[in-house]
C-alpha cells in the first residue's frame, strides 16, 4: 500500500502539482466549507466585481453542510456532499486561485480542464464516514452566509483530515483509472 502523504494548508500550486490521483493524503491546517448555495453567492460576487468574504487563493473548500456540534465536540457529523452540484461554479473559483476541493463523486469536464489549467486538485472524502471525518476537525466557526444554516461557509481547523486524490492537476482521474484497473483484473460487473 502506498505511503500516506501529509500536507499543510495553504495548498500552494507547487504542492498541488506534486499530488497524483490515488494518493492517500492527510490534511492539516485551515480549510473552508461551502455547498451550492454558498458557491452561487461567491460567483455572483465575482461577477459583480466585489470581494469575496474569504480569500480563496491557495485554499481548499470542503463540500459539506456540517451538523451542529454535540456537547464537548467541535462539530457534528461532517460527511461530503455530491460534488457535481458545484460544477457550474467551480471553474470560476479555480481560476481565482482555489487549489483544492473535497467532496464525493465525479466532476464534469469543465472543472477538470480548469484544474489542469490552474494546478488544482480534487480530493475524495469517504461518504458514510461523517462521524469519523468529524474527529479530524479541531475547531469551526461560521465566517459567511450564516443565514444559510448548515450551508454557511465555515472555517475549519483540521488535523490529519483523511482524503484521497481523486483527480490530480494533470487531469488523471481515479474514477476512470480505478474502474479500468478493476475491470482489467477480470471483474466485469457494471461498476
Amino acid at each position: 500500500m502506498a505511503e500516506v502523504k501529509r500536507i499543510q494548508t495553504p495548498l500552494t500550486k507547487d504542492v498541488a502539482a506534486g499530488l497524483r490521483a490515488g494518493d492517500r493524503v492527510l490534511i492539516s491546517g485551515i480549510i473552508y466549507t461551502g455547498r451550492d448555495a454558498a458557491h452561487k453567492r461567491l460567483v455572483a460576487l465575482l461577477e459583480e466585481g466585489k470581494e469575496l468574504p474569504v480569500d480563496i487563493r491557495n485554499q481548499i473548500i470542503y463540500y459539506v453542510g456540517p451538523a451542529p456540534a454535540p456537547p464537548g465536540k467541535a462539530i457534528g457529523s461532517a460527511g461530503p456532499t455530491s460534488s457535481y452540484r458545484m460544477d457550474r461554479y467551480a471553474p470560476v473559483l479555480i481560476e481565482k486561485g482555489l487549489t483544492g476541493m473535497i467532496g464525493k463523486g465525479l466532476r464534469g469536464p469543465a472543472v477538470i480542464e480548469a484544474m489542469k489549467a490552474h494546478q488544482a486538485v480534487y480530493f475524495a472524502a469517504t461518504g458514510g464516514a461523517a462521524v469519523v471525518i468529524a474527529q479530524s476537525i479541531i475547531s469551526q466557526e461560521i465566517i459567511a452566509y450564516e443565514d444559510l444554516g448548515t450551508e454557511a461557509i465555515h472555517r475549519l481547523e483540521v488535523k490529519d483530515f483523511p482524503v484521497i486524490v481523486a483527480i490530480d492537476s494533470q487531469g488523471n482521474n481515479l474514477y476512470e483509472t480505478g474502474r479500468k484497473e478493476y475491470q482489467g483484473k477480470g471483474n466485469h460487473s457494471n461498476i
